[in-house]
């Protein structure tokens, strides 16, 4: 009798929580963005929110919750009820910073992976006046220099540092000496330092350095991202060029959800993701911010977890992790 009422009470609850999964979603969706509001995780949060809104037919709601590296945010959804409600705008440090500091960072696999966005691309710039015309030119030029030649990076072991340390490595150079890294913060106080003379080059977000390289006071030599950018056609990309270590690494935006979303949440997150993926305002948004849209391109499992691969093993051939 016991096994039966058991039973009859697991049977309930099942399918009063197919029944919850399939009126999804009945109130607003809190997007939480992972750092502050202005940068590109910022815009690429509040676009999929506007044009996901329509098709989802409730409010998404962005969070911006800065602080620890996207860490504060990550944990808050991480740790959130897994009901559909509470959704994060993952970046490339979802992956990164625990293959770097794995005793402080949410690990890279304490998510459902709903879905690919977009990959935001990184580029290798110089000022307009630099006597660099391509990546061979630099690259020589930092050779020649003995570690006196500058770039400015957020650190050492943040996305725009490791793409010139992949770089460095690429040509056989020491990716910690070779060149030295300035640390600046933010994609604005980056690009200042090489518009103001203070470093010779950096590799970072797209969206910081395009407004300077259409104005002509930067000039682009390479792109870290998986296609040429529409607006750069004649800049090649770093896998074109043959850099096995710099060709793997890209900025990029993804969907995630706290671990065991109900299925039919997850279908539901498919469906409007589908229909964002050929909506006009998304893709003009993305092609604003210098952003490539990879909506149903990507397997996002698999992506997040040989990021985490990419810089874990990069982390410990620069020696920040023991090998």
């Amino acid at each position: 009798m016991k096994k039966l009422i058991g039973s009859i009470a697991f049977a309930v609850v099942a399918a009063s929580g197919a029944a919850l999964a399939q009126s999804y979603p009945e109130q607003a969706v809190t997007l939480v963005v992972p750092y502050g509001p202005g940068g590109a995780s910022d815009l690429a949060g509040r676009a999929l929110a506007e044009t996901a809104q329509p098709f989802l037919e409730q409010p998404v709601t962005v969070m911006n919750k800065p602080g620890a590296g996207g860490m504060n945010g990550a944990r808050f959804v991480s740790e959130a009820d897994a009901d559909g409600y509470t959704l994060l705008l993952a970046r490339v440090g979802m992956a990164l910073s625990p293959a770097v500091t794995p005793e402080s960072a949410v690990p890279w696999d304490a998510y459902t992976f709903v879905g690919a966005l977009e990959a935001t691309p990184m580029i290798l710039a110089v000022r307009s006046d630099a006597p660099y015309e391509n990546v061979e030119d630099l690259v020589t030029a930092i050779k020649d220099s003995n570690g006196a030649m500058t770039y400015a990076a957020s650190g050492a072991t943040a996305i725009d540092g490791f793409t010139t340390q992949a770089l460095l490595a690429d040509n056989d150079l020491d990716p910690l000496t070779a060149a030295t890294l300035v640390p600046y913060k933010g994609g604005g106080a980056l690009a200042t330092a090489l518009l103001g003379g203070h470093v010779d080059f950096v590799a970072m977000a797209a969206g910081s350095l395009m407004p300077h390289i259409e104005s002509g006071d930067m000039k682009a030599l390479m792109v870290f991202a998986p296609k040429r950018v529409e607006s750069l056609p004649d800049v090649a990309t770093a896998q074109e060029l043959g850099y096995e270590k710099a060709g793997q690494i890209t900025g990029w935006s993804a969907l995630y959800a706290p671990k065991d979303l109900p299925e039919e949440v997850f279908a539901k997150w498919q469906e409007v993701l589908g229909q964002v993926a050929t909506d006009e305002k998304w893709l003009e948004l993305a092609s604003r911010r210098g952003s490539i849209s990879t909506i149903g391109t990507v397997d996002m499992t698999d992506y997040a977890k040989s990021q985490y691969e990419l810089f874990n093993g990069l982390a410990k051939d620069f020696g920040y992790l023991p090998n």
